[in-house]
């Protein structure tokens, strides 16, 4: 199978360059999420300052161990992310393929447990989205609403990340199973690995805020 090294496009002087250049790109493109996300934050952070004793007594109904094996399982999919992204420096296809698929099996299980984890709050209806009936067993439920719509739109918007994440970690497979122009490959996943930390990080930002803050 062809293993040759591409020559770099026509606007770059070199490979190293090319590299830089799309890793830069990620950059850009993550900073544009971190502003997304960073407006939730912003929002919670207000509210949360506001009532601070509803949204820390609305925390507690939700599910801090099935939050902390999510955060895991992502914590440990970033590693083998990385594992990955190592192989496949040392041109090293099968253990390449491995931790990646790896990393894959765990981003499905982190999305299948908080699938399960919203399905528990619509049983609780406590799902304020959608249109559904929305009942709080305490005090104050507007105002826990408004920590559930926080909840689900941050959760929601990081699933959707993650999905996509997921896509291109499948395509990745794909590409290195044919393994043409290895170095080419070793851009690429690069580039994915900076978009699959960024989940991660994103991740544990989501669980401290919304599952530990409960003083």
């Amino acid at each position: 199978m062809p293993t040759s090294e591409p020559a770099p496009e026509v606007q770059f002087d070199d490979m190293p360059q090319q590299v830089r250049a799309g890793l830069m790109g990620m950059w850009v493109f993550l900073i544009t999420e971190l502003l997304l996300f960073g407006g939730l934050f912003a929002g919670f952070a207000v509210f949360r300052v506001k009532h601070p004793e509803v949204f820390a007594e609305a925390a507690h109904h939700l599910d801090l161990q099935l939050g902390s094996l999510n955060t895991m399982l992502l914590l440990s999919s970033g590693f083998l992310m990385v594992l990955s992204e190592q192989a496949v420096s040392a041109r090293t296809r099968s253990l390449a393929l491995w931790f990646l698929f790896g990393t894959i099996a765990l981003g499905v299980a982190f999305l299948a447990i908080k699938g399960f984890e919203w399905h528990k709050e619509f049983s609780h209806h406590l799902m304020p989205v959608l249109g559904f009936e929305f009942r709080y067993p305490g005090d104050h439920a507007p105002i826990a609403e408004m920590f559930f719509n926080f909840y689900f739109a941050l959760t929601g918007l990081h699933a959707v990340h993650m999905l996509f994440g997921l896509i291109i970690l499948i395509v990745m497979a794909v590409f290195i199973v044919r393994w043409r122009q290895p170095a080419r490959l070793d851009r690429q996943i690069r580039i994915v690995g900076l978009y699959w930390a960024f989940v991660d990080v994103i991740w544990i930002f989501v669980f401290t805020t919304l599952y530990l803050m409960r003083a």
